[in-house]
């Protein structure tokens, strides 16, 4: 395997699968399924997922809500989605820890930069959810604070596209795909693979981005062992 540990960043949305609100059991199992391939193969596992399947704080604030009472609420979200995928896990024989940037017993512990290591060692997959635990910081940032703390070898970041392109591929076709981009690229071109507070983060911490799509089965654990099906966002 070419990573030992990986944090892996999942989208709520991309947990509707074609429903438009919510969870679709089938793309959690597929999920599921996929993680465990790569974990049965000694890989170390973290995840973090949005929750823009359920709600998004920035969607709330646009609609008059209070941004930090929004973002509480995307926080909790995540959880949810974190709950789910940890129920799906453990039904696939996987031993998990849910850990969360926000401290809610008896569902989860709260997220440590100790107990995430010492999980992962011990061959569970640590679920974060929660965010941060702060408002005004999205899953990006988040998931790449995660993966700082836990010492990740690369944050893998699932979508539905297999890679950074020069423009959106499901609206303008002639969009191009790039296999690597420096930090600085991305940012100058003003590619959206994530907010500028977490490609700050990853260009400081030197951890590099891989994206590729999540929804096409086995690509996980391509990924891990080295082939090259999407983007590589580096130094």
């Amino acid at each position: 395997m070419k990573y030992k540990r990986i944090l892996l960043k999942l989208s709520g949305e991309s947990l509707m699968g074609k429903q438009s609100y919510g969870i679709s059991p089938e793309m959690l199992t597929q999920y599921a399924t996929d993680i465990k391939l790569v974990v049965d193969r000694g890989v170390q596992v973290g995840i973090v997922i949005g929750g823009g399947n359920i709600f998004r704080g920035l969607s709330g604030a646009a609609g008059g809500m209070d941004r930090v009472q929004g973002d509480y609420m995307g926080m909790l979200a995540t959880l949810i989605n974190s709950l789910a995928l940890q129920a799906e896990l453990e039904r696939q024989g996987l031993k998990t820890e849910l850990l969360s940037g926000l401290a809610i017993e008896p569902i989860c512990r709260e997220m440590s930069r100790r107990r995430a290591i010492e999980a992962m060692e011990q061959g569970r997959v640590v679920i974060i959810g929660g965010g941060s635990g702060n408002p005004y910081f999205t899953t990006d940032t988040a998931s790449t604070l995660r993966a700082i703390e836990a010492k990740a070898d690369i944050i893998l970041k699932g979508t539905r596209v297999d890679g950074v392109y020069t423009a959106d591929p499901e609206k303008d076709p002639s969009a191009v795909k790039y296999t690597n981009l420096s930090f600085a690229e991305a940012m100058s071109k003003k590619l959206k693979v994530m907010d500028l507070t977490a490609f700050a983060l990853c260009e400081e911490n030197d951890l590099p981005i891989y994206v590729f799509d999540m929804n096409r089965p086995g690509n996980l654990l391509k990924v891990v062992e080295g082939q090259e099906i999407g983007t590589l966002v580096s130094r």
